[in-house]
């Protein structure tokens, strides 16, 4: 593939990238709408924990998000996937942009709490970076998460990104503000661990 270039090429607008033998990423589909929204629904409390949009996402809102995803492929914006286990989706995986002068990228990331602990959200987040950087060419990927979320940290942490850092009550989810921990990945890292 060529740098800077959508995974999707034009005349196939499916993406599929496998990360284990039953399950994969792939791209959403207006389609998707009611069992992604369902799937919001039966996580919303958790979700509401960590996701400023959980709380009052509503079908609509999800129909919207897919479209807008839509447009980010066709803009060469970077993506967001389905997280699909044995044809189900189970959570959804995608960077928030891209910066193509800069070379860098950041990456959002939920899993249903019924498949966490598996590994799942691990291997869909090496394909990704691995895309960042290896398919991309980018030299930076970067999370940022809630310093109480243990769980996502120890994703990145697992992965070998380097915590560069505390923002203080960077986002305000509930009514609450959270601090966000801020994680990155360069190249030259990654290429050292892959």
């Amino acid at each position: 593939m060529v740098p800077g270039r959508s995974p999707i090429d034009e005349t196939d607008d499916v993406l599929q990238i496998p990360i284990s033998d039953a399950c994969w990423l792939r791209s959403l589909d207006e389609t998707d709408a009611d069992e992604l929204h369902a799937l919001i629904d039966a996580n919303r409390a958790y979700l509401s924990r960590w996701m400023p949009w959980a709380s009052a996402q509503s079908l609509e809102d999800t129909l919207r998000f897919i479209r807008t995803t839509r447009r980010q492929l066709v803009d060469n914006d970077g993506f967001q996937a389905a997280i699909v286990f044995e044809a189900t989706i189970i959570g959804v995986v995608g960077f928030h942009a891209v910066d193509w002068t800069h070379r860098r990228t950041s990456i959002g990331y939920w899993l249903d709490e019924r498949h966490q602990g598996k590994g799942t959200m691990t291997r869909a987040m090496r394909a990704l970076v691995d895309h960042a950087l290896h398919t991309w060419q980018l030299n930076r990927v970067e999370l940022r998460i809630a310093t109480d979320n243990g769980r996502s940290r120890a994703i990145a942490e697992r992965l070998g990104f380097c915590e560069e850092g505390i923002l203080r009550q960077a986002e305000q989810i509930g009514g609450r503000y959270l601090d966000s921990v801020v994680y990155a990945m360069l190249a030259s890292d990654w290429d050292g661990r892959s």
